[in-house]
């Protein structure tokens, strides 16, 4: 007697004993920075329902070479997990992973819908209708190149063009490292001419423009597929034979026109002093300055609150679902990173306050997955500080703050380790106590539009209102910035899992 067929719309946790006839429809792998790697992928059903799948490190060897894209297969036996990665790929609100146990058999199949493309509205993007964790398709025509940065020393390969939909619909696409190469290869071949429609897959969207994720995306350059070959044939004929142009703008330019380095951006408007300094401030200002993290100030919090699931906010009851002043209606708050750290600088030492974004960045991994790895492996005391967390310690970095004497602490709104950025700030801005200067506050000419999107060396805080527009891709659970011409690199960092610690980070560009 043969196990009956389960449908992929109806998986849940009630049963490991599941029996799935799909066909893989995308599989990719995940690298974190100590090297350890994990498989992901997307499979559907003859119904069309699609669901995330994990196979562990540990499993990988069985299935490395045995799972092929478009291959059709049954899987035997698998656990059902709520779907808690940082980027998901589609929507269904569970994941599967694989267990030692887990059986795979490839057959043919002919009821599966052929694979397709679920391509996200330009117009969507532009009025703000996007999951803040989901990833989609984007296809488009380049009617511009607005910046090209090389692979040099201390900068990442990228590529920001403008992308055209059939309605006339133009958002920005920043395509990183590989993706950025793949596009300058195919651009400066003599043979190619005429129009370029790029479709990218699993594309990280935010604020109005898209970029690829660090793992998981593909990028197809005028390739003979019914999308991309449809989509060209209705663009208009001088359109179809236009190659695109590189504009003339630099990046400040295209940054909304600000003529101003990344480190006049960090300490616009704000005074640039020791840590020294601090104790003297009566109100809340906002401050710039340089110091090392040493260690945790433990409060009777923690180092993570509960919050709504696309903003910062906290949730007044963590239990309860809710709906959010930014309109999100929470079934379960999330964990989300705040986290008090002592800042020493010499003899100086002062109290700051981490948020999630800073956070995430840094560690590569979000606090919900955080929290939910130390529950599972049995500890479940909220006081207990990962080590995970000792990534945040021991970093001499560039701060933008707001202290807070009353509570005698700051507030950081943005951040940056990338070692010259600090020196300069250190060097050129802050003045010491023993210098015969006064509370000496180093001003850049306050233009409407120095503080544009130019992400490169800082990670910026869910509480600032100057957070930039620019996005990096997702290394796996992160949201770091980067750009700028100094260095127009991405930190951050999420993957598609969010489960992988990003490598380096000089922190500035997805929580």
């Amino acid at each position: 007697m043969s196990r009956k067929v389960d449908s992929v719309k109806d998986s849940n946790d009630s049963k490991e004993t599941w029996r799935l006839v799909v066909q893989i429809m995308d599989v990719w792998s995940v690298v974190n920075n100590k090297g350890i790697e994990h498989l992901e992928m997307i499979v559907m059903d003859s119904l069309g329902d699609q669901i995330q799948v994990l196979i562990r490190h540990d499993h990988l060897l069985k299935w490395k070479e045995v799972i092929k894209e478009n291959m059709t297969c049954i899987i035997n036996n698998g656990s059902v997990y709520n779907n808690d990665f940082q980027w998901k790929v589609c929507d269904h609100s569970k994941k599967f992973v694989f267990l030692g146990g887990t059986t795979m058999k490839a057959i043919e199949l002919q009821n599966i819908p052929p694979k397709g493309y679920f391509f996200k509205d330009f117009g969507e993007i532009l009025q703000g209708k996007c999951k803040t964790d989901r990833l989609e398709d984007i296809i488009g025509a380049v009617s511009e190149i607005n910046h090209i940065q090389s692979n040099t020393p201390g900068k990442k390969v990228v590529v920001s063009v403008v992308l055209k939909d059939l309605k006339g619909n133009c958002i920005n696409c920043n395509l990183w490292e590989i993706y950025g190469s793949k596009f300058l290869a195919y651009y400066n071949d003599p043979k190619k001419n005429g129009a370029i429609v790029i479709l990218l897959t699993h594309a990280m969207v935010k604020d109005g423009q898209v970029s690829n994720a660090w793992s998981g995306s593909k990028l197809l350059i005028n390739e003979d597929i019914p999308e991309i070959q449809d989509f060209m044939s209705k663009l208009p004929t001088n359109e179809q034979k236009e190659k695109p142009t590189q504009s003339a703008k630099s990046l400040s330019n295209w940054s909304s026109g600000s003529q101003y380095s990344p480190v006049e951006r960090f300490v616009h408007n704000a005074k640039c002093m020791s840590l020294s300094q601090f104790c003297k401030i009566k109100h809340e200002t906002l401050c710039v300055t340089v110091a090392t993290t040493l260690k945790f100030a433990v409060s009777k919090y923690g180092w993570f609150y509960y919050g709504c699931t696309r903003c910062s906010s906290k949730a007044t009851n963590p239990e309860k679902a809710y709906e959010c002043s930014c309109g999100q209606k929470v079934e379960q708050p999330i964990p989300r990173y705040k986290i008090e750290i002592y800042i020493s600088n010499r003899e100086s030492k002062y109290r700051f306050v981490f948020w999630d974004s800073e956070c995430a960045a840094i560690l590569g991994m979000t606090a919900e997955f955080m929290h939910n790895s130390m529950v599972e492996n049995g500890e479940d005391d909220p006081m207990v500080y990962p080590d995970e967390l000792e990534m945040l310690l021991n970093k001499k970095m560039a701060f933008r703050v707001k202290v807070q004497p009353t509570f005698s602490q700051a507030s950081v709104w943005k951040l940056c380790d990338d070692e010259a950025f600090v020196k300069e700030i250190e060097n050129d801005y802050i003045v010491e106590d023993n210098q015969s200067k006064t509370e000496y506050a180093k001003l850049v000419p306050n233009k409407e539009n120095l503080e544009t999107s130019a992400q490169t060396l800082s990670a910026f805080g869910e509480n600032d209102p100057e957070s930039i527009i620019l996005m990096t891709p997702a290394k796996d659970v992160v949201i770091a910035d980067k750009g700028e011409e100094v260095d127009f690199e991405a930190s951050g960092a999420t993957q598609l899992s969010g489960t992988k610690p990003s490598k380096k980070l000089n922190i500035e560009p997805s929580s």
